[in-house]
Protein backbone atom coordinates (compact mmCIF):
# COMPACT_ATOMS: atom_id res chain seq x y z
CA UNK A 1 0.00 0.00 0.00
CA UNK A 2 1.00 3.78 -0.11
CA UNK A 3 1.90 5.62 3.04
CA UNK A 4 -1.66 7.42 3.23
CA UNK A 5 -3.42 3.77 3.10
CA UNK A 6 -0.82 2.72 5.52
CA UNK A 7 -1.82 5.18 8.05
CA UNK A 8 -5.68 4.91 7.38
CA UNK A 9 -5.48 1.19 8.20
CA UNK A 10 -3.59 1.40 11.04
CA UNK A 11 -6.40 3.92 12.60
CA UNK A 12 -8.69 1.67 11.87
CA UNK A 13 -10.72 4.86 10.28
CA UNK A 14 -13.94 3.65 10.25
CA UNK A 15 -17.04 4.98 8.97
CA UNK A 16 -19.93 4.30 11.32
CA UNK A 17 -22.48 7.25 10.56
CA UNK A 18 -23.66 8.45 7.14
CA UNK A 19 -26.56 10.60 5.64
CA UNK A 20 -27.94 13.59 4.47
CA UNK A 21 -29.03 17.28 5.27
CA UNK A 22 -31.85 19.09 3.34
CA UNK A 23 -32.73 22.74 4.27
CA UNK A 24 -35.26 25.54 2.62
CA UNK A 25 -35.96 28.94 3.57
CA UNK A 26 -33.69 30.74 6.79
CA UNK A 27 -31.54 28.61 8.72
CA UNK A 28 -29.03 28.02 11.22
CA UNK A 29 -27.73 24.62 13.03
CA UNK A 30 -25.41 24.48 15.22
CA UNK A 31 -23.44 20.97 15.94
CA UNK A 32 -21.45 20.39 19.38
CA UNK A 33 -17.95 18.97 19.75
CA UNK A 34 -16.87 15.51 17.66
CA UNK A 35 -14.65 12.61 17.84
CA UNK A 36 -12.94 11.46 14.95
CA UNK A 37 -13.18 13.53 11.76
CA UNK A 38 -16.39 14.88 10.05
CA UNK A 39 -16.35 15.15 6.04
CA UNK A 40 -19.16 16.74 4.01
CA UNK A 41 -20.11 17.76 0.76
CA UNK A 42 -22.69 20.20 -0.45
CA UNK A 43 -24.34 18.04 -3.16
CA UNK A 44 -26.38 21.63 -3.94
CA UNK A 45 -27.13 25.46 -2.58
CA UNK A 46 -24.93 27.39 -0.70
CA UNK A 47 -24.67 27.84 3.07
CA UNK A 48 -21.95 29.00 5.26
CA UNK A 49 -19.57 27.03 7.91
CA UNK A 50 -18.11 28.66 11.18
CA UNK A 51 -16.15 26.82 13.18
CA UNK A 52 -15.75 27.62 16.61
CA UNK A 53 -11.74 28.82 17.25
CA UNK A 54 -11.45 29.80 13.47
CA UNK A 55 -12.10 33.18 12.89
CA UNK A 56 -13.52 33.48 9.44
CA UNK A 57 -16.34 31.89 8.47
CA UNK A 58 -16.51 29.67 5.06
CA UNK A 59 -19.29 30.22 2.19
CA UNK A 60 -19.69 26.70 0.74
CA UNK A 61 -20.92 26.53 -2.96
CA UNK A 62 -22.65 23.37 -4.51
CA UNK A 63 -19.69 20.55 -5.09
CA UNK A 64 -17.63 22.14 -2.01
CA UNK A 65 -16.13 19.15 0.45
CA UNK A 66 -15.02 19.88 3.64
CA UNK A 67 -13.66 18.15 6.62
CA UNK A 68 -13.71 19.06 9.94
CA UNK A 69 -11.10 16.87 11.89
CA UNK A 70 -10.24 18.58 15.33
CA UNK A 71 -13.69 18.05 16.96
CA UNK A 72 -14.85 21.66 18.11
CA UNK A 73 -18.52 23.07 17.74
CA UNK A 74 -19.36 24.08 14.54
CA UNK A 75 -22.54 25.80 12.46
CA UNK A 76 -24.09 25.16 9.52
CA UNK A 77 -26.51 28.72 8.34
CA UNK A 78 -28.04 30.29 5.67
CA UNK A 79 -27.26 33.39 7.68
CA UNK A 80 -24.60 34.49 9.36
CA UNK A 81 -26.63 36.88 11.55
CA UNK A 82 -29.03 34.15 12.69
CA UNK A 83 -29.29 32.38 16.01
CA UNK A 84 -28.59 29.14 15.46
CA UNK A 85 -30.64 26.39 16.94
CA UNK A 86 -28.95 22.90 18.49
CA UNK A 87 -29.01 20.46 15.83
CA UNK A 88 -30.95 17.90 18.18
CA UNK A 89 -33.46 19.76 18.96
CA UNK A 90 -33.88 19.86 15.18
CA UNK A 91 -34.45 16.04 14.14
CA UNK A 92 -33.55 12.78 15.94
CA UNK A 93 -29.61 11.56 15.54
CA UNK A 94 -28.02 9.53 14.38
CA UNK A 95 -28.68 9.66 10.69
CA UNK A 96 -27.96 6.16 9.93
CA UNK A 97 -28.39 6.80 5.93
CA UNK A 98 -31.31 8.97 6.66
CA UNK A 99 -32.04 12.13 4.89
CA UNK A 100 -33.35 15.16 7.42
CA UNK A 101 -35.15 18.03 6.17
CA UNK A 102 -35.77 21.45 7.59
CA UNK A 103 -38.59 23.56 6.43
CA UNK A 104 -39.42 20.59 3.91
CA UNK A 105 -36.02 20.92 2.26
CA UNK A 106 -35.08 21.88 -1.34
CA UNK A 107 -33.05 25.25 -1.28
CA UNK A 108 -29.50 23.00 0.68
CA UNK A 109 -28.81 19.53 0.31
CA UNK A 110 -25.48 18.18 1.77
CA UNK A 111 -24.24 14.38 2.90
CA UNK A 112 -21.59 13.13 4.52
CA UNK A 113 -20.09 10.79 6.95
CA UNK A 114 -18.72 10.96 10.81
CA UNK A 115 -15.71 8.61 11.16
CA UNK A 116 -14.04 6.83 14.41
CA UNK A 117 -10.36 6.75 14.04
CA UNK A 118 -10.09 3.44 16.94
CA UNK A 119 -6.50 2.77 16.16
CA UNK A 120 -4.29 4.33 18.53
CA UNK A 121 -2.22 6.89 17.51
CA UNK A 122 -4.95 9.56 15.65
CA UNK A 123 -2.54 12.46 16.28
CA UNK A 124 -0.54 11.34 13.35
CA UNK A 125 -3.13 12.17 10.97
CA UNK A 126 -6.15 15.08 12.79
CA UNK A 127 -3.01 16.66 13.98
CA UNK A 128 -1.36 17.10 10.63
CA UNK A 129 -4.36 18.89 9.93
CA UNK A 130 -6.19 22.39 9.35
CA UNK A 131 -9.88 22.70 11.69
CA UNK A 132 -10.97 23.09 7.94
CA UNK A 133 -9.89 21.58 5.07
CA UNK A 134 -12.06 23.08 2.23
CA UNK A 135 -12.18 21.48 -0.93
CA UNK A 136 -13.27 24.29 -3.78
CA UNK A 137 -11.71 23.67 -7.09
CA UNK A 138 -13.81 23.58 -9.93
CA UNK A 139 -11.42 20.74 -11.17
CA UNK A 140 -11.50 18.63 -7.62
CA UNK A 141 -14.91 18.99 -7.51
CA UNK A 142 -15.49 17.26 -10.43
CA UNK A 143 -12.89 14.45 -9.33
CA UNK A 144 -15.75 13.64 -6.39
CA UNK A 145 -18.77 14.54 -8.33
CA UNK A 146 -19.32 10.86 -9.42
CA UNK A 147 -19.09 9.63 -5.72
CA UNK A 148 -21.12 12.64 -4.49
CA UNK A 149 -23.84 11.66 -7.15
CA UNK A 150 -24.03 8.19 -5.83
CA UNK A 151 -24.01 8.69 -2.20
CA UNK A 152 -27.30 11.15 -3.21
CA UNK A 153 -28.97 8.36 -5.23
CA UNK A 154 -28.24 5.89 -2.49
CA UNK A 155 -30.15 8.10 0.30
CA UNK A 156 -32.47 9.38 -1.12
CA UNK A 157 -33.83 6.18 -2.98
CA UNK A 158 -33.01 3.17 -0.27
CA UNK A 159 -32.32 0.27 -1.67
CA UNK A 160 -31.37 -3.20 -0.20
CA UNK A 161 -27.55 -2.23 0.61
CA UNK A 162 -27.89 1.09 0.79
CA UNK A 163 -26.70 1.92 3.76
CA UNK A 164 -23.51 0.36 2.85
CA UNK A 165 -23.14 1.32 -0.02
CA UNK A 166 -23.28 4.69 1.36
CA UNK A 167 -20.74 4.45 4.07
CA UNK A 168 -18.54 3.40 1.31
CA UNK A 169 -19.12 6.27 -0.46
CA UNK A 170 -18.49 8.40 2.23
CA UNK A 171 -15.51 7.03 3.21
CA UNK A 172 -14.04 7.30 -0.55
CA UNK A 173 -15.39 10.96 -0.73
CA UNK A 174 -12.98 11.35 2.56
CA UNK A 175 -10.09 9.79 1.12
CA UNK A 176 -10.27 11.57 -2.08
CA UNK A 177 -10.47 14.87 -0.36
CA UNK A 178 -7.49 13.90 1.37
CA UNK A 179 -5.94 13.10 -1.29
CA UNK A 180 -6.44 16.49 -3.30
CA UNK A 181 -5.91 18.61 -0.04
CA UNK A 182 -2.22 17.03 -0.47
CA UNK A 183 -2.34 17.92 -3.95
CA UNK A 184 -2.36 21.57 -2.83
CA UNK A 185 0.81 21.43 -1.93
CA UNK A 186 0.21 21.54 1.73
CA UNK A 187 1.25 25.29 1.94
CA UNK A 188 4.85 24.55 3.04
CA UNK A 189 3.82 22.51 6.28
CA UNK A 190 5.64 20.01 8.61
CA UNK A 191 4.76 16.27 8.72
CA UNK A 192 4.72 13.15 7.19
CA UNK A 193 1.56 13.84 5.41
CA UNK A 194 2.98 16.93 3.70
CA UNK A 195 6.01 15.34 2.84
CA UNK A 196 3.75 12.66 0.80
CA UNK A 197 3.29 16.09 -1.75
CA UNK A 198 6.35 16.42 -1.99
CA UNK A 199 8.06 12.95 -5.21
CA UNK A 200 11.46 12.76 -3.49
CA UNK A 201 9.93 12.74 0.29
CA UNK A 202 7.00 10.83 -0.65
CA UNK A 203 9.09 8.07 -2.74
CA UNK A 204 11.92 7.74 0.80
CA UNK A 205 8.88 7.64 2.93
CA UNK A 206 7.28 4.39 0.58
CA UNK A 207 10.53 2.67 0.71
CA UNK A 208 10.37 2.62 4.23
CA UNK A 209 6.44 2.08 4.66
CA UNK A 210 7.19 -1.38 1.51
CA UNK A 211 9.56 -2.60 3.59
CA UNK A 212 10.08 -1.43 7.56
CA UNK A 213 12.13 -4.81 8.09
CA UNK A 214 14.70 -3.36 5.61
CA UNK A 215 18.23 -2.23 7.14
CA UNK A 216 17.68 1.52 5.79
CA UNK A 217 20.45 3.29 5.79
CA UNK A 218 20.62 7.06 5.22
CA UNK A 219 22.92 6.61 1.92
CA UNK A 220 20.38 4.05 0.05
CA UNK A 221 17.32 6.03 0.82
CA UNK A 222 18.86 9.24 -0.72
CA UNK A 223 20.17 7.05 -3.51
CA UNK A 224 16.25 5.51 -4.16
CA UNK A 225 15.30 9.18 -4.33
CA UNK A 226 18.85 10.25 -6.20
CA UNK A 227 20.05 12.31 -3.70
CA UNK A 228 23.29 13.20 -1.95
CA UNK A 229 22.93 12.18 1.57
CA UNK A 230 23.08 15.11 3.05
CA UNK A 231 20.72 17.04 1.02
CA UNK A 232 18.33 14.20 1.41
CA UNK A 233 18.85 14.50 5.28
CA UNK A 234 18.62 17.70 5.45
CA UNK A 235 15.06 17.98 3.26
CA UNK A 236 13.77 15.16 5.03
CA UNK A 237 14.53 17.07 8.13
CA UNK A 238 12.86 20.00 6.77
CA UNK A 239 9.82 18.41 5.56
CA UNK A 240 8.81 15.80 7.63
CA UNK A 241 10.16 17.52 11.06
CA UNK A 242 12.32 14.49 12.06
CA UNK A 243 15.16 12.56 10.81
CA UNK A 244 14.90 9.43 8.21
CA UNK A 245 15.86 7.24 10.97
CA UNK A 246 13.36 8.79 13.55
CA UNK A 247 10.50 8.80 11.50
CA UNK A 248 11.21 4.84 9.88
CA UNK A 249 11.51 3.48 14.05
CA UNK A 250 8.58 5.29 15.12
CA UNK A 251 6.37 3.68 11.90
CA UNK A 252 8.22 0.52 13.05
CA UNK A 253 6.89 0.83 16.68
CA UNK A 254 3.42 2.20 15.67
CA UNK A 255 3.52 -1.29 13.30
CA UNK A 256 4.61 -3.23 16.45
CA UNK A 257 1.74 -1.48 18.45
CA UNK A 258 -0.90 -2.65 15.95
CA UNK A 259 0.28 -6.48 16.40
CA UNK A 260 0.96 -6.71 19.67
CA UNK A 261 -3.01 -4.92 20.86
CA UNK A 262 -4.51 -6.65 18.05
CA UNK A 263 -4.05 -10.23 18.73
CA UNK A 264 -1.57 -11.33 15.77
CA UNK A 265 -0.54 -14.21 18.58
CA UNK A 266 3.08 -13.66 17.85
CA UNK A 267 5.55 -13.49 21.09
CA UNK A 268 7.46 -9.69 21.16
CA UNK A 269 10.40 -11.57 19.56
CA UNK A 270 8.54 -12.40 16.05
CA UNK A 271 7.35 -8.74 16.67
CA UNK A 272 10.71 -7.56 16.65
CA UNK A 273 12.58 -9.76 13.81
CA UNK A 274 9.60 -9.09 11.50
CA UNK A 275 10.42 -5.06 11.71
CA UNK A 276 13.95 -5.78 11.51
CA UNK A 277 15.26 -6.15 15.08
CA UNK A 278 17.76 -9.30 15.97
CA UNK A 279 17.49 -8.31 19.93
CA UNK A 280 14.19 -8.43 21.56
CA UNK A 281 16.29 -5.70 24.29
CA UNK A 282 17.25 -3.03 21.07
CA UNK A 283 13.53 -3.45 20.33
CA UNK A 284 11.81 -3.21 23.59
CA UNK A 285 14.38 0.06 24.33
CA UNK A 286 13.07 1.61 20.96
CA UNK A 287 9.14 0.64 21.60
CA UNK A 288 9.18 2.31 24.72
CA UNK A 289 11.23 5.41 23.89
CA UNK A 290 8.46 5.75 21.46
CA UNK A 291 5.61 4.10 22.80
CA UNK A 292 6.01 5.19 26.44
CA UNK A 293 5.87 1.68 27.84
CA UNK A 294 7.49 -1.54 27.23
CA UNK A 295 5.83 -4.32 24.42
CA UNK A 296 4.80 -6.20 27.15
CA UNK A 297 2.49 -3.90 29.51
CA UNK A 298 1.76 -2.29 25.58
CA UNK A 299 0.07 -5.55 24.35
CA UNK A 300 -1.55 -6.38 28.20
CA UNK A 301 -2.89 -2.89 28.57
CA UNK A 302 -4.59 -3.35 24.95
CA UNK A 303 -5.75 -6.48 24.91
CA UNK A 304 -7.99 -6.66 28.64
CA UNK A 305 -11.10 -6.53 26.55
CA UNK A 306 -11.27 -8.66 23.22
CA UNK A 307 -10.78 -6.77 19.68
CA UNK A 308 -14.36 -6.79 19.00
CA UNK A 309 -15.72 -5.82 22.69
CA UNK A 310 -12.47 -2.83 22.05
CA UNK A 311 -14.48 -2.33 18.85
CA UNK A 312 -17.81 -1.99 19.92
CA UNK A 313 -16.70 0.32 22.61
CA UNK A 314 -15.17 2.42 20.53
CA UNK A 315 -17.99 3.06 18.49
CA UNK A 316 -20.66 3.46 21.11
CA UNK A 317 -18.67 5.94 22.50
CA UNK A 318 -18.30 8.50 19.54
CA UNK A 319 -22.22 7.66 18.85
CA UNK A 320 -22.87 9.16 22.60
CA UNK A 321 -21.13 12.10 21.13
CA UNK A 322 -22.21 12.48 17.41
CA UNK A 323 -24.52 15.04 16.63
CA UNK A 324 -24.85 14.75 12.36
CA UNK A 325 -23.97 11.89 10.29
Amino acid sequence: MDPLSDVLSLLKLRSYMCGGFDTAGEWSVRFGEHKGIKCYALVSGQCWLSVDGVPDPVRLEAGDCFLLPRGWPFCLTSDLTLTPVDAYALCQFPLNGAIRSLHGGGDCFSVGGHFALTGKHADILLGMLPPIVHIRKESDKAVMRWSLEQMMQELREPRPGGFLIAQQLAHMILIQALRLHLAEGMNGGVGWLFALADEQMSAAITCMHDDPAHRWSLQELAERVGMSRSTFALKFKQTVGTSPMEYLTRWRMLLAGDKLTNFSGDSISVVARSLGYESESAFSTAFKRVMGCSPRRYGRDGNIVSSSSREEEAVRDHQLEVVAG
